[in-house]
């Protein structure tokens, strides 16, 4: 198993017989280097997607339909997307479990907001969400954009993910001093890989209140392109 992050929230989780694109927003990223697009989706069999924000959702029409792969996620904004943009997708709701090439992918709450651009301002994309990802004997949690919430108490007892990637860069989601608190509170996370840091001046830039935070857990701060293997 083998995650790559793209920046920001992006990541491409290589993971049983899928290779998922998760937020992939790199076009005006400014931490993403346009040179590595190619590689970073090659071989994508899906897009799963947290929430319609443009800093989430920026490139995910553009390459559902350059590689003719599904979007997945939220039923609103994917069944929307499948009528107006006609796009293939695979739209499903909380609680729900899809199977993407052997990965068992379950959508879970998430606290944030989530939209997309309207010619009258913002439009409702549905609702903001996580997603517990099992497979090759981990279950990951990807938090997408959220706060500390009590719903992470339940969903922490009944997945038992092992691996973490949590939003961490303050402002917009939680800082890390936040993440720290979720993960210690409702988590036995032994792998925490922060995200939506670093990318613009007002998130924070480093990882290392996190990491002072969860002694004996294996914090890894992120690089664009390098390859982690789980």
């Amino acid at each position: 198993m083998k995650l790559t992050w793209l920046g920001h929230s992006g990541f491409r989780l290589e993971i049983e017989g899928a290779v998922i694109l998760i937020d992939p927003w790199m076009t005006g990223n400014p931490v993403f280097p346009e040179t590595a697009r190619a590689e970073a989706i090659a071989g994508a069999t899906h897009i799963l997607l947290t929430h319609g924000h443009g800093d989430h959702s920026g490139d995910t029409l553009a390459l559902a339909r350059e590689l003719k792969i599904p979007v997945v996620g939220i039923y609103d904004l994917v069944s929307h997307w499948e009528a107006s943009e006609k796009i293939e997708g695979i739209g499903f709701n909380k609680g729900g479990t899809v199977d993407l090439g052997g990965a068992k992918v379950t959508m879970v709450n998430a606290s944030h907001s989530s939209s997309i651009s309207g010619p009258d301002g913002p439009v409702y994309a549905g609702h903001e969400s996580g997603y517990m990802i099992a497979g090759e004997g981990h279950v990951i949690y990807v938090s997408g954009d959220t706060d500390i919430m009590a719903d992470m108490d339940w969903m922490g007892d009944l997945h038992k993910p092992d691996i973490g990637i949590l939003c961490a860069g303050g402002h917009f989601t939680m800082d890390m001093a936040r993440a720290a608190y979720a993960a210690k509170r409702y988590f036995a996370f032994t792998t925490v890989i922060p995200c939506h840091y670093r990318t613009f001046p007002a998130l924070e830039q480093s990882a290392q209140v996190l990491i002072d935070a969860l002694p004996g857990v294996r914090v890894i701060e992120p690089q664009v392109m390098e390859a982690i293997a789980l």
